[in-house]
């Protein structure tokens, strides 16, 4: 679902954005209106009794905000400061990022073939989308901030739902308020630093209303299903699959909009592809794996303690209660 809703929302902001469309330049505003939306979808689920509202810490839905809309600016930042190519391999480096951090934060562990899988995947992404690379000191430092920043949002995301043992769609709505308040506060002036425009000189039309309309009701379901696939396997699986979006967009734009397909482009896919399933299959025997094990594990424990306890049945001294005598 996430890759369908994902690739929705680029090709409706791409006619909404695009100068060849409603010429809607205001992308960090528009991730406001997302939130909102999302922020709505959630209060109204609460209030028909569809979803259950649980405890989270205000403090830690405030930090996680805060990581939150800085990944949004960020990549902002690093796609207007830095050429396109930068930018994709800015956002490959999340995969590495992501297992470093989940190492470090978590102790994680990863298998070869999970990490050979990743390897191959950022190469067939790394193939198909970059060309040009150029970067500066600004866009460089833009983009380092993106990176952490949007790794750590997604391990929080992960983290948050074990911890709390809150469904995604719960903890979604306990973020979704903070973060669109925040970012129609500030996004407005984000954008005119981006731009050079304010979103109140902006002529808006009905075509313009009737794609961020659907631009918002995609966003809800793209929110909904990231939530729902780190919390349900990790954060790096869903950096991992989730470049199939760029598969998909690129197939896309040569099927819709003759974008031109080379045999680069091609050879990337392919191997960005396999690369998934490689990942697929890797996690697969990653969890049967440890799933023997624990089992393992668990007979061996049961038969250590029955030895304990008949060591120790052995080993106590009888009572005279127990052999039916008496001290008198």
């Amino acid at each position: 679902m996430n890759v369908i809703s994902s690739v929705g929302i680029i090709m409706a902001n791409k006619q909404l954005m695009s100068a060849n469309g409603y010429a809607f330049s205001f992308a960090t505003t528009l991730t406001g209106f997302h939130f909102a939306v999302t922020a709505l979808v959630g209060l109204v689920s609460n209030a028909t009794g569809y979803s259950a509202s649980k405890h989270v810490p205000m403090w830690e839905l405030f930090w996680f905000s805060i990581v939150a809309n800085m990944s949004i600016t960020g990549m902002n930042l690093s796609l207007m400061l830095n050429s396109v190519g930068f930018y994709q391999i800015s956002k490959l480096s999340m995969i590495p990022v992501v297992c470093v951090m989940e190492w470090i934060l978590h102790s994680k562990q990863y298998s070869k073939e999970v990490k050979m899988s990743v390897v191959v995947v950022v190469i067939g992404v790394g193939v198909c989308t970059v060309t040009d690379v150029k970067v500066n000191a600004k866009g460089f430092i833009c983009a380092c901030v993106a990176v952490v920043s949007t790794s750590l949002q997604q391990i929080t995301i992960g983290s948050l739902q074990k911890k709390y043992s809150i469904g995604s769609f719960e903890l979604l709505s306990k973020t979704a308020p903070i973060q669109a308040l925040s970012l129609l506060l500030l996004g407005p002036f984000v954008d005119y630093y981006l731009n050079g425009k304010f979103i109140t000189n902006y002529k808006m039309s009905s075509g313009a209303i009737l794609f961020i309309l659907l631009s918002c009701s995609l966003a809800v379901f793209c929110n909904v299903s990231q939530y729902l696939c780190i919390g349900r396997f990790s954060a790096v699986s869903f950096q991992v699959l989730g470049h199939m979006k760029t598969v998909c967009v690129l197939t896309l734009g040569w099927l819709l909009f003759d974008s031109e397909l080379t045999f680069k482009n091609i050879m990337g896919m392919v191997l960005a592809v396999v690369g998934m399933v490689i990942y697929s299959w890797a996690v697969e025997v990653e969890k049967q794996s440890n799933t023997k094990t624990l089992h393992h594990l668990k007979n061996s424990l049961t038969e250590e303690e029955i030895r304990l306890m008949k060591d120790g049945v052995e080993n106590i001294p009888l009572k005279d209660v127990e052999l039916g005598e008496s001290k008198e």
